[in-house]
Order: structure tokens, then sequence, then C-alpha cells
């Protein structure tokens, strides 16, 4: 089975940018995230990854125009994260066409989020920094473990796990593969490893593992240290 490879659009105020280990400071600008998501299409793409950083943050969608105008301007299968911390945001998300990722109220509430995977598709974001999951955008950091934040979603009707090591995320440094194994060994789930990506190495490594479905692709694109025309026809089904 193919890997399947999530091109990422990380938004901020309309922008395409990325961070360096969480940090909205580091924030660096690339572009309009239109742009991108059509260019993700032209490549071969088939899924993206959509962060609404703002929105992460303040707890509610802040970039939802600009989301909404992608999806409704691609055919990529969308799947988006940043502030969905209720129903009603998670309806107006899916009614687009989007798979909704919930993190932090994942942390708070899993039962909310197990109930939601019923009736909604749903994927489950596990942010780790020094092994404890983060929430509110990464700023603010629980006391509840990864491991046992996965073991709660067991047997559930959530579509996928989307595990993120925030110490390597923007700093291409690695995906940290033995965690991102650990976690999808323990859930069951369809499972895609973000955070850290350095380059096409790393993809053989990755689409060689029995347990990870899929890996979200975003600094090593934007500045190139990959080719991802040439990557998503080499992973084509």
């Amino acid at each position: 089975m193919a890997l399947d490879i999530y091109p990422a659009i990380d938004l901020k105020e309309g922008k395409a940018v990325r961070l360096f280990k969480g940090d909205m400071q580091s924030a660096k600008v690339y572009g309009e995230a239109l742009d991108f998501a059509k260019s993700f299409e032209d490549m071969g793409a088939k899924f993206l990854h959509i962060v609404d950083l703002d929105g992460a943050i303040a707890g509610n969608p802040q970039n939802l125009k600009y989301i909404e105008t992608i999806i409704a301007s691609t055919t990529l299968q969308v799947q988006v994260g940043g502030g969905i911390r209720d129903e009603e945001r998670i309806k107006l998300y899916t009614q687009m066409g989007a798979r909704v990722i919930l993190g932090s109220i994942a942390t708070q509430n899993w039962d909310f989020v197990k109930v939601m995977a019923e009736s909604y598709p749903v994927a489950v974001g596990i942010d780790s920094r020094n092994g404890k999951v983060a929430t509110q955008g990464w700023v603010e950091e629980s006391q509840l473990d990864s491991q046992s934040l996965v073991e709660k979603f067991v047997g559930s009707a959530v579509q996928a796990i989307i595990c993120t090591d925030i110490n390597r995320d923007g700093a291409l440094s690695g995906i940290n593969i033995d965690w991102t194994e650990s976690i999808a060994q323990s859930s069951g789930i369809y499972t895609i490893a973000s955070g850290g990506f350095a380059g096409v190495d790393e993809l053989h490594i990755l689409n060689e593992s029995p347990y990870i479905s899929g890996v979200i692709i975003g600094k090593a694109f934007y500045e190139d240290k990959i080719n991802l025309k040439e990557v998503l026809q080499f992973f084509r089904d």
C-alpha cells in the first residue's frame, strides 16, 4: 500500500506560513494559500492538510473564508484543524467537504470526540512535547501523555490519528518514527506522521512501516528540500 502524502498549509491571516517548533513568533510567510493548494493539486496530490493557526490560538476558526475557497476551488481531500471545539464548527467544515482534526478538545472531552466521530469524518491530532500532549495551539501543555490519550480512541469511529512531535516540527530534523509507530500500534487506527519531515530518504522508511499510513510534508517543500511532484508520482497508487 502506498504511503499517503499530505502537503500542508498552515494558515495565518490568510497566508501560507511555517513555524519553528510551534512558535507563532517564528512564522515565515510563503505566499497565498490558495495558490499553493492549486499547485499541490497540479502536482498530483490527492490530500491536503490545513491548520488554522489563528483559530488554534483563538479557540474558534479565524481563516474560514480562505479554507472554504480552497475546498471549493480544488478536488483535494482536505482535512482541517485549528480551533474546532464544538459540533457547530465540526458540522460547518464537514458540510464544506472536509475532515475535521480535533486536538485540544480531544484532551479535554474524549467522549465528545468519540460521539462526533460516529456522525462526522473526524481525525484526532495528538501533538506532543516531551511526551506530554500540548493544547490551545501548542501554547499550553497538559499532564496527559500521548499514549494514554490515544488509548481512549481504540475501537472508536475516529478515521485517523495525526501524530506531531512539536520539538521537531518545522525543524527539518526527521519524523519521530518510533513514537509514531507506538501510537499507531496502540490505536489500531490509520496513522499520519507529522513534525520534522526532512527528505526523500525518510519517505522510504515510512513507507516500509507496517503501522504508519501517511505523512504530512510542510517545511521540506516550502524550503525546497524535496521535489514534491516527483514524490507524489512515486507514491501514487
